[in-house]
């Protein structure tokens, strides 16, 4: 069963410059939240405090109901999946040992069998695609090797910080298809960092507006465009459509 998300009043700051400025953020269990907002908005310093990646100088942060902070940091990431920008894969490592990595971690039984099992649930054919390196796929490629490599341990929460950015619109397209149905299949709960609000739009069920470290307004993109709350929430959205983003919320 997947895990809800709760972060309580958190504040950060880097260099005395305040990165989280009283943030609170609810994922429901089984969701996917987007975090939209402008570079330095809060939103990677927010998401990484669900992975003890970034240790919040004051707040609360919670996965399923227990306070991070009480949980070994290895352990806390092992059950919860991340996908970095640009994938995070390991170099010098095969796509299928990426991928087995956590199930080896956790002591998951045949842990290889695993990597390839998550292979063939985001369309790579272990048999053509595990033994390569990531340099051999595509940007594509690499970010589904890495999709799967962030859900293969069946983590019940799976943070990805603009994972899709990089990509070529045929193949964000592609990978924002497998995500959807692999988020259908497995029921986790997500947060997602993205500077797209169409993307936004197409992948999460709620989206979470941030800027200069706080949460300008929270809702669907239906709720958000009908009523934003602050003059930046009602800009992004008129930026948007003067870009001519499609912003219909998936079902």
């Amino acid at each position: 069963m997947a895990l809800g998300l709760e972060a309580s009043e958190l504040f950060h700051s880097y260099d005395g410059a305040p990165a989280l400025d009283g943030v609170s953020l609810s994922v429901p269990t089984g969701t996917v939240t987007a975090l939209v907002g402008e570079s330095g908005s809060g939103k990677t310093t927010l998401l990484r405090s669900f992975n003890r990646l970034v240790v919040p100088q004051r707040g609360m942060v919670r996965v399923g109901g227990t306070d991070v902070s009480s949980e070994n940091p290895e352990s806390l990431r092992r059950r919860v999946g991340y996908v970095p920008q640009h994938g995070g894969l390991l170099p010098h490592w095969t796509i299928r040992r990426n991928v087995a990595l956590v199930p080896l971690l956790t002591g998951m039984a045949s842990p290889d069998a695993v990597a390839d099992e998550a292979l063939r649930r985001v369309g790579l054919d272990p048999s053509r695609f595990g033994d390569r390196l990531p340099r051999e796929l595509s940007g594509g490629q690499r970010q589904r090797a890495a999709l799967a490599r962030a859900f293969a341990a069946r983590q019940q929460v799976v943070l990805l910080d603009e994972p899709f950015g990089a990509l070529d619109a045929i193949s964000r397209g592609d990978a924002h298809e497998v995500f959807g149905r692999v988020r259908s299949e497995l029921g986790f709960t997500a947060l997602v960092v993205t500077h797209d609000l169409a993307e936004a739009a197409r992948l999460a069920d709620q989206v979470v507006v941030m800027k200069q470290g706080r949460v300008e307004q929270a809702g669907t993109v239906r709720d958000l465009q009908r009523s934003p709350a602050t003059p930046y929430v009602a800009a992004l959205f008129e930026r948007a459509r003067a870009a001519g983003a499609a912003l219909e919320q998936h079902s």
